[in-house]
């Protein structure tokens, strides 16, 4: 893993235009190339450029390639993945044909899926029959029990139906019971009349028919599940038999797709073909090569260095090992870093996982997670077509790693379901909450906050530390000494922190009185007054607006007085903030503390064990819940305020494996 973004360089081309389909085929097979718009470059030379369309609409492929996916989930078949796709299979798709196959495999499964329509809503009436006798909500039934004067009972049956109702025959003799719900009653009444449908009056078969008609109700039941699944293994069995040629146009079409995204960035005159792109500097003679290859040597490709560009428009590129791809999504979820800059997946996996294992230290708990993210993670390896459920693929993923982080903070602390089995290695969490440990450095709750407290003074200063490197590396002197995160506001941080901790030492009864500590408070605020005229002298030597040197003076002091407000209101509720790690570990001590007495309390035995498995269950639910949303917090405002400013272009290259491919 790279510890800052990849380096990168733009590649300008020019080919002929005879070679600019090979060259399409060789750059989407690479898969490398973040295109940029042929129109930033000189304006005069665009002139002389035009734009090539493509003979197939972008709207028609997409719209094609989504009729064949719906056909594919139709018949439960996974959709084809770009490790199928081959630019050496590439042509040109015969729209016509596509919609003509597709119009006559519709036309071929609509009797079956009329079929299927109509069993799936018979099946809905008889769950909905049954969820009401279950229930015992007779109020919304229309139970009814009688003859059939003319006509065949079988006729009767069938067209009850179509309207939602059953009949059954009773064993005695012609009697037949049906029942149907109450607000059906209209079309009930009118079928029965012409039947000549005459009601009994026998208190004995009025009682009974109830009963008669749920057992045939969950007969029924089972019949019509075996023919919706009979009917949905034929529609399966049609689309299966047609998967290949199906793969085969999606694979076509999805080809077509990327290469008229790729034309769209090219640029043509009579006879050459112009174009432009982003490539990662370890990935470009592999791009020279490519294009070379392709157009036959015939080709003039020009290199230019990312230092020779705006920073602001150069797109970044992380690399990631894929194990730590559910941190690098919460730097992607935040937003993307800056080109040239740290890259921050490894740091925020440090600090989430920390300060996780805080405040949800126990070993039992811990594996619970981990086992729940291992379930989860085969569940969806098995089923590959399974929508992302409350726990997504990418949450399964986390909770491996928080299990781990989990059982490693409970091995620490001596936390096995809230249980001391074995010695804690640092020290006994329960203990020091409970007021019974003896001995050690952490020995009471306020030892808990102040050691939650130094880890927070940590996280910052790395967040500073980061911040530092990463003005050191755009070369901006000014920030990276006179800003409030720059040099001068760490150098005033540990000022405070110095002063934070005399005042404490000194039993809350006056701050540190050292002759240095005035001086090294003034210079650098004076130094933080200095920014605002460098900042009006730089761009008035670029050619900007002068102002009134009154107007320039109130506002530099005003700036200057906000950022020391921020300077010391923000880092002091920064660091103050780390103080809910241990407010949450604290809570999870003590509930678990809570339940165990319940347990207790309730004499042991089978209703002690469950009072103490709901606890765990609920603490595993509710407070695993709250630890992860607050280590996402404060990563992402006390450790990512410091550094990241959220101002790179993400790096979306057109491949056959991109996932920014389509529609980007």
């Amino acid at each position: 893993m790279n510890l800052f973004t990849r380096p990168m360089k733009l590649l300008t081309a020019v080919v002929l235009e005879q070679m600019s389909d090979e060259v399409i085929k060789a750059l989407l097979e690479l898969g490398v190339m973040d295109f940029v718009s042929i129109k930033k470059i000189d304006p005069r030379q665009m002139e002389r450029l035009s734009s090539k369309p493509s003979s197939i609409s972008k709207a028609v492929l997409e719209d094609m390639r989504h009729r064949v996916e719906a056909v594919l989930r139709q018949g439960h078949c996974l959709l084809p993945s770009s490790d199928m796709l081959d630019v050496k299979n590439l042509e040109k798709p015969d729209i016509d044909l596509y919609r003509n196959k597709l119009d006559a495999l519709g036309k071929q499964l609509i009797v079956l899926k009329d079929e299927q329509k109509n069993v799936n809503q018979q099946l809905l009436g008889l769950q909905e029959l049954k969820r009401y006798i279950e229930e015992d909500k007779l109020e919304y039934l229309d139970l009814r029990v009688g003859v059939v004067g003319h006509g065949k009972i079988e006729d009767l049956a069938e067209k009850l139906i179509s309207v939602g109702g059953i009949l059954h025959k009773s064993s005695e003799g012609d009697t037949c019971i049906i029942l149907a719900l109450h607000r059906d009653v209209a079309q009930i009444s009118p079928l029965l009349d012409k039947f000549g449908w005459t009601e009994t009056s026998s208190s004995e078969l009025q009682r009974n028919a109830l009963i008669d008609i749920s057992s045939r109700i969950d007969k029924e039941y089972l019949e019509v599940s075996g023919q919706l699944k009979q009917v949905e293994e034929k529609v399966d069995e049609i689309i299966k038999q047609q998967q290949s040629p199906l793969d085969a146009m999606w694979c076509n079409l999805r080809l077509n797709e990327l290469c008229n995204q790729i034309r769209s960035y090219f640029a043509y005159t009579r006879n050459t073909t112009l174009f432009s792109g982003w490539v990662p500097t370890d990935q470009s003679d592999s791009v020279t090569e490519a294009i070379s290859r392709a157009s036959n040597g015939q080709c003039v490709i020009e290199w230019t260095g990312a230092e020779e560009m705006p920073r602001e428009e150069i797109p970044v590129s992380i690399a990631t090992p894929k194990a730590f791809s559910p941190f690098k999504k919460m730097v992607d979820n935040y937003n993307t870093p800056e080109y040239g800059s740290v890259n921050p997946t490894l740091f925020v996996m440090i600090a989430y996982l920390v300060m996780f294992a805080l405040m949800f230290a126990d070993v039992g708990q811990g594996f619970i997670l981990l086992l729940i993210g291992f379930l989860g993670r085969i569940d969806y390896k098995r089923n590959p077509m399974k929508p992302d459920s409350m726990i997504s693929r990418n949450l399964c993923d986390l909770l491996l790693y928080l299990g781990v982080a989990s059982m490693i903070g409970g091995v620490l602390f001596g936390s096995y379901f809230g249980f001391s089995l074995f010695p804690a290695i640092w020290f006994n969490y329960d203990h020091v909450v409970n007021g019974v440990a003896t001995g050690g450095v952490i020995n009471d709750v306020y030892a808990i906050l102040g050691l939650t407290v130094k880890f927070g003074i940590v996280i910052i200063y790395l967040g500073l530390v980061i911040n530092w490197v990463n003005l050191f590396r755009k070369k901006d002197w000014l920030k990276l000494i006179l800003d409030k995160n720059g040099l001068v506001g760490g150098w005033l941080f540990a000022i405070g922190l110095y002063l934070g901790y005399g005042y404490v030492a000194a039993e809350y009864r006056s701050f540190p009185s050292a002759p240095w500590i005035t001086p090294a408070l003034a210079i650098p605020l004076f130094l933080l007054l200095l920014p605002g005229f460098i900042e009006y002298h730089q761009a008035v030597k670029k050619g900007g607006k002068k102002r009134p040197i009154m107007s320039l003076i109130t506002e530099t002091v005003f700036e200057w007085m906000l950022n020391i407000l921020e300077i010391f209101i923000g880092y002091l509720s920064n660091t103050l903030s780390f103080m809910r790690v241990a407010g949450l570990g604290i809570a999870h001590v003590s509930l678990m503390s809570a339940f165990k007495e319940l347990s207790v309390s309730a004499g042991g035995g089978f209703w002690g064990l469950v009072i103490f498995l709901f606890g765990n269950v609920l603490v595993i639910a509710l407070e695993g819940l709250s630890s992860g949303i607050q280590a996402l917090r404060l990563n992402y405002y006390e450790f990512f305020s410091k550094y990241f400013t959220g101002k790179g272009i993400a790096y979306e290259p057109v491949g056959l494996r991109s996932p920014f491919s389509v529609n980007k």
